[in-house]
Order: structure tokens, then sequence, then C-alpha cells
């Protein structure tokens, strides 16, 4: 299974950007997928999560109400579309997926990464 994410970039505070992680091999109908993000310096976290069938998603509190998750079970792709961002969402955004369809925030309920997009924020 590879996952590639794509869409990052540099935007000013306020603006907004749309993150695409395109699933090869594997089922991808079965499996829960889930965005994380890792700035510098700092461990790895959860920003949000989709169902199997996309119809559940949970979100990182403070990317609540500007951060929508979303899937295409026919295309195998899953999007993050990110608005109002601000500079503390900087940080390189990682695409995840758990072959059981296990939906949490824990790095262990993933079993397969992609390589990382860069998203920055400039105040």
């Amino acid at each position: 299974v590879q996952l590639q994410a794509c869409g990052g970039g540099l935007v000013q505070a306020g603006g907004s950007l749309r993150l695409s992680c395109a699933v090869s091999g594997g089922t991808f109908s079965n499996y829960a997928m889930a965005w994380f993000r890792q700035a510098p310096r700092k461990e790895r976290e959860f920003v949000a999560a989709i169902n199997w069938s996309g119809g559940t998603a949970s979100y990182l509190d403070s990317v609540k109400d500007r951060f929508t998750i979303s899937r295409d079970n026919a295309k195998n792709t899953v999007t993050l579309q990110m608005n109002s961002l601000k500079p503390e969402d900087t940080a390189v955004y990682y695409c995840a997926a758990s072959m059981y369809g296990i939906m949490r925030g824990d790095l262990a309920s993933y079993d397969y990464w992609g390589q990382g997009t860069q998203v920055t924020v400039s105040s």
C-alpha cells in the first residue's frame, strides 16, 4: 500500500489550502484514513480522521470548524480542506491509513503512511 500526499505550500494567515492523498494498493474502501502533522521540534499530532464510508469524522479541537476531511472511495483519495489557516498550523502534514478501519488519534492505530507535504502559514 502506498500513500502519496500533495497540495502543501506557502499561504498567508487566513488563507486556504487543500491537501490530497492518493492511495494505491490494498482495499481503500476498508481503511479508516487520517491526517497528522508535525511541526519543527514537536511530536507528530493527530489532525483529523474519517471512517471507511466517510460518514464519521473526528478532528483536533484547534482545527474544528476550519478543516474538513473527506474521501472518495471511487478515486481512492482522501482530502483535507484547510480554511482560515493560522501560523500555528505550519507543519509537515502526513496522511495515514488504518487497514483495520480503526479511527483513533494515536499513531499506532495506523499501518501505512505517506511521505508528508509541507504547509507553511505566514503571519
